[in-house]
């Protein structure tokens, strides 16, 4: 996010405090109880952040929704399905097939259902009538929200927050001057702390000590490549088949620097990137302009997020063919630890 210069801060000041009153009183509301918090009877995790975008919450959710899954848990995923076409509660993927479209489900909790069989994902702005969906018609074990911190109406049992180690400082302040939804003490009602993409930038330790004084245990994940890509069909192709190609890369994320530094760590050969909006939602003129970009910086192939391919595939170019690069989250040692004996203590206790 650039800075923004002095007059523009000036400007925006008003507008910063009547935010900042805003989440004020609507956290002090809740912690009163005079705003109603529903709980529903079986643990409830959320994977939220307290920046805007770009923390990795989805791939976080999959990585949960899977260990959970191994260990032999039912496992429900809700979500908001921010910016699709559809309100009110919306089965994405009842754990067998997905069977609503990207458009009504919303691009991440899409993208979810199609990486995660066996696991029903639901989207509803209300997420306790969703939990109430899921329990009636799947009775989960186990309920993860996704992208929830601020989502105070719904109990949660266990709120792991995320944190960006690639933005600077100055990002993190109160919106509308940085990304920031609610101020860093917030982050006292996390029960854990992960700074994600580590190995992308170092950490900086002014953003380290305000964390500390949350005094909430935090600790640190990777963001990594997936070993296949995946065409518009969803077949798979080992990483090591596309690299030596000239690839165009094209993105529609919170983070596409992210993204660049991944196609350049598996060392593919980048002749061109562009950048569209998080959640972008791709016409027939917009692949036609990536796939002449693409031809006159001679690639031979076109390479685009897990998040995105799905969106251009009515449209994929027949000159070059279009593939997805996943990713997946690499939680440290101590904190892949930390999270897990929260989550057994959790599961003891809701037995």
């Amino acid at each position: 996010m650039p800075l923004l210069s002095a007059r523009t801060r000036f400007l925006l000041f008003p507008l910063a405090l009547f935010y900042w009153g805003a989440i004020f009183w609507r956290n002090l509301f809740y912690s009163v109880g005079f705003f109603v918090t529903h709980r529903l009877p079986v643990p409830v995790i959320s994977v939220g952040n307290l920046s805007v975008g770009g923390t990795g919450k989805t791939s976080t959710v999959i990585y949960l929704a899977r260990e959970l899954q191994q260990k032999g848990l039912k496992v429900v995923i809700i979500s908001r399905g921010y910016k699709r076409k559809s309100s009110g509660t919306v089965l994405v993927s009842d754990g067998e097939r997905t069977v609503s479209s990207w458009e009504e489900a919303g691009d991440e909790p899409f993208l979810m259902a199609n990486r995660l069989p066996g696991i029903p994902v639901v989207t509803d702005e209300v997420r306790y009538r969703g939990g109430i969906f899921a329990m009636e018609k799947y009775s989960p074990q186990i309920i993860l929200l996704d992208d929830a911190f601020q989502h105070r109406s719904l109990d949660r049992d266990i709120d792991i927050v995320l944190l960006n180690s690639q933005d600077p400082p100055d990002t993190y302040k109160l919106l509308p001057y940085g990304k920031l939804r609610e101020p860093w003490f917030h982050l006292r009602r996390a029960q854990i702390v992960f700074w994600t993409k580590v190995n992308m930038s170092s950490l900086d330790p002014v953003l380290r000590m305000k964390v500390a004084r949350a005094n909430v245990p935090a600790f640190t994940s990777k963001m990594e490549a997936d070993e296949l890509v995946h065409d518009v069909e969803g077949n798979g192709l080992p990483l090591e088949k596309i690299k030596g190609q000239k690839t165009f890369a094209f993105c529609g994320i919170a983070d596409p620097d992210s993204f660049r530094w991944l196609l350049g760590e598996v060392g593919l050969d980048v002749v061109g990137f562009r950048v569209f909006n998080d959640h972008h939602l791709y016409s027939k003129k917009d692949v036609e302009s990536i796939v002449d970009a693409g031809t006159a910086a001679g690639a031979d192939i076109f390479i685009t997020t897990d998040k995105d391919i799905f969106k251009v595939a009515d449209w994929a170019p027949t000159e070059a063919p279009v593939y997805s690069l996943g990713v997946h989250v690499v939680l440290s040692e101590e904190g892949e630890i930390a999270l897990w004996q929260l989550l057994r203590a959790e599961l003891k206790r809701n037995r």
